[in-house]
């Protein structure tokens, strides 16, 4: 499958200036590619109650299943970016996060380039690791 950088960078900061965030001032995009071929983003919401905001890739996943879908969609490629476009690294839960949609081969565009999760989240726990082991 063909990804289209620009298209997901346009997509995030589209989604970016939808954010709702009246506490840091720090609006977040994120848009991704569905290995059925959809586009898909979210933005950070924030809470009052700072810890029960959400990010950008939570609402993205939201978003991956929010559409009544049939099946298990998995994350292709993810963007995330700041304010002014650039590109932002994701924090820990949401590493997590996007491994658990996307796997160790899911592509996000990084400060440093474009990297596959298993460097940006090196040896993740996911599913794989709640198999009962006989």
């Amino acid at each position: 499958m063909e990804i289209d950088w620009p298209v997901l960078r346009s997509a995030a900061r589209e989604a970016m200036g939808r954010a709702y965030c009246p506490y840091s001032g720090f609006p977040v995009g994120a848009a991704a590619l569905v290995d059925d071929g959809r586009v898909i983003s979210g933005c950070n919401v924030e809470n009052a109650s700072y810890g029960v905001g959400l990010c950008a890739e939570c609402s993205l996943v939201s978003a991956l299943y929010g559409r009544g879908m049939s099946g298990a969609p998995r994350l292709v490629a993810v963007a995330v970016v700041d304010r002014n476009g650039d590109p932002l690294m994701p924090c820990g839960r949401c590493r997590q996060l996007l491994w658990e949609h996307g796997g160790a081969g899911l592509l996000l565009e990084t400060v440093r380039g474009i990297l596959p999760m298993s460097q940006v989240l090196p040896d993740a726990f996911g599913p794989d690791d709640l198999i009962t082991r006989t």
